[in-house]
């Protein structure tokens, strides 16, 4: 099968699969109400995720990144990372979790193949951590990435949304961290959501500016390798770990695009913003289906347009993070 390719030579060899909407954390830039559940859930089964992964690997899919809300409040979530680990076109497995579950669990994950984890860590002071969050969570959390880190995880990643007025002023202290860690930290630029306009206009604070700061401070520019997409990474001689930029508003942010997102109720977004997506959860009931489901994912890969509009202020239909897995 041919691999996924839209209209301008991108080709998609990274999925990003949501698994539920629920989180159980208050994050201000993407739940500050918590959860609300939008009528009974009914999120992706075992069966359904099997033959979503199957169909991705199929076309070039290499890389999964296992997603919510928190994907580890699901009860099957050891089994969805067996699923997507026992697929043998599928080379990266990882997530993306808020940390709270990680102490218990991350020898077992690690066991049943997973690989990469990111984990969400805004601050480093425990108060603002919990202005942020709306849990009293930090030090649980930070224990969780201590145990990926002996569990052998192949990449541990850092990520904190960059916020002004709140966690800009631990930038020291994100660093003080790293320079004897062999982490990568990743920071993310604040998107404007549908439901965070005012949110977003008291606290974007511009990844260029933290650019310019750490390349001031001797940060150089690693050349990126296939599967980082968008993100511009740093290394400096005098510290073990990375530092990672995600910047949605640089010049030409989507021109390395390599990633798609499915729903945790099978939907298909060629973009975090601007489209309300397609669904998939029709032809993923049985495995005599797929090759249905790829001319699907071929054709909408036609539609998928050069560039998001969030320059314009134009959000889509995303109203927080947590809907399609960020």
């Amino acid at each position: 099968m041919s691999q996924l390719q839209d209209n301008f030579g991108r080709k998609f060899h990274y999925l990003r699969m949501s698994v539920t909407d629920v989180c159980n954390f208050k994050c201000s830039y993407c739940l500050p109400d918590g959860y609300r559940p939008d009528g009974k859930p009914s999120f992706l089964t075992l069966n359904e995720i099997e033959n979503l992964v199957a169909g991705f690997a199929a076309v070039g899919t290499q890389k999964i990144r296992i997603t919510g809300g928190e994907p580890t409040l699901r009860k099957d979530f050891t089994d969805i990372v067996r699923i997507v680990a026992d697929n043998p076109n599928v080379n990266t497995v990882a997530m993306t979790t808020n940390g709270y579950r990680l102490q218990q669990h991350a020898q077992e994950w690690y066991d049943a193949g997973l690989r990469r984890i990111n984990v969400s860590v805004d601050s480093l002071d425990p108060k603002m951590f919990y202005q942020i969050t709306g849990e009293n969570k930090f030090d649980q959390v930070m224990r969780g990435i201590d145990a990926a880190l002996e569990a052998g995880f192949e990449r541990v990643k850092i990520n904190a949304v960059l916020l002004k007025g709140l966690n800009d002023k631990d930038l020291p202290r994100f660093l003080h961290w790293i320079k004897h860690t062999p982490i990568d930290l990743r920071f993310i630029e604040l998107m404007e959501t549908g439901l965070g306009r005012e949110y977003f206009n008291a606290h974007h604070l511009a990844g260029i500016d933290i650019k310019k700061q750490l390349e001031q401070e001797g940060w150089l520019y690693d050349l990126p390798s296939a599967d980082d997409g968008p993100a511009q990474n740093f290394s400096h001689s005098d510290y073990q770990g990375r530092i990672g930029l995600i910047m949605p508003y640089a010049k030409n942010f989507c021109a390395s695009c390599n990633r798609l997102r499915v729903s945790a109720k099978g939907k298909l977004h060629l973009c975090l913003f601007t489209e309300n997506g397609v669904d998939l959860r029709d032809l993923l009931q049985d495995s005599s289906q797929r090759d249905e489901l790829i001319t699907r994912l071929h054709g909408q890969l036609e539609q998928k347009k050069e560039t998001h509009f969030l320059h314009q202020g134009i959000t889509g239909v995303t109203k927080h993070l947590a809907s399609i897995g960020g």
